[in-house]
């Protein structure tokens, strides 16, 4: 794979494991690129907040803009669900209209490291390029959507610094990324594993 380019096998989905590094937890992500965008389906299990389980369903651009995003959690609180599309320069969260998320560029959910990419895709080259956006954070734990700010400083060929400017400011962490932009290590949370071979 290229970072421009996208995975070479559009047929065959690809999958990726990430475990959390502060608690238990464990990440199983399918991703496939079709000719008309891209489709990533995942499944987060984790001890933090009584256990739960958390599925998600992102529909992307083939430039990586997301699409749509759809979350399911089952835990001590039940089963509970959110949804949410982009709907022109705004976006519908459970169907209806926020005013507050317009000109947000991503959602950006909580207990996973694949939204990064996101962003990461369009970060300059650069040594030193910087981008700032505002985010629709997604709270996996509360299943609530709000407005948010983050940042994306390059520090190395394949490593950005993320810093957080809205819901969590003051956070920032160094992220680790292969060559397709995805994240291999996100420091105090989450580094990719590889399952044993079948």
């Amino acid at each position: 794979m290229t970072a421009t380019d996208g995975p070479r096998t559009p047929d065959a989905p690809e999958v990726f494991f990430w475990r959390r590094t502060d608690v238990e937890g464990l990440e199983r992500l399918e991703l496939t690129v079709a000719p008309d965008g891209i489709l990533a389906t995942s499944t987060v299990l984790c001890l933090e907040d009584g256990g739960f389980r958390l599925d998600h369903r992102w529909w992307l651009t083939r430039d990586w803009r997301a699409r749509s995003l759809h979350v399911e959690r089952w835990g001590t609180g039940g089963h509970r669900r959110l949804v949410l599309e982009r709907s022109g320069d705004g976006w519908l969260v459970d169907g209806e209209p926020r005013r507050d998320l317009d000109g947000a560029a991503e959602p950006d959910l909580s207990v996973t490291p694949f939204c990064n990419t996101f962003p990461i895709r369009r970060l300059p080259l650069g040594p030193g390029a910087r981008l700032t956006l505002d985010t629709c954070y997604v709270d996996a734990a509360a299943m609530t959507a709000e407005r948010s700010r983050q940042r994306y400083d390059r520090v190395g060929p394949n490593r950005v610094r993320f810093v957080d400017l809205g819901v969590a400011a003051g956070f920032e962490a160094d992220l680790d990324l292969d060559d397709d932009w995805l994240v291999l290590r996100y420091a105090g949370l989450f580094e990719r594993v590889a399952p044993a071979p079948a």
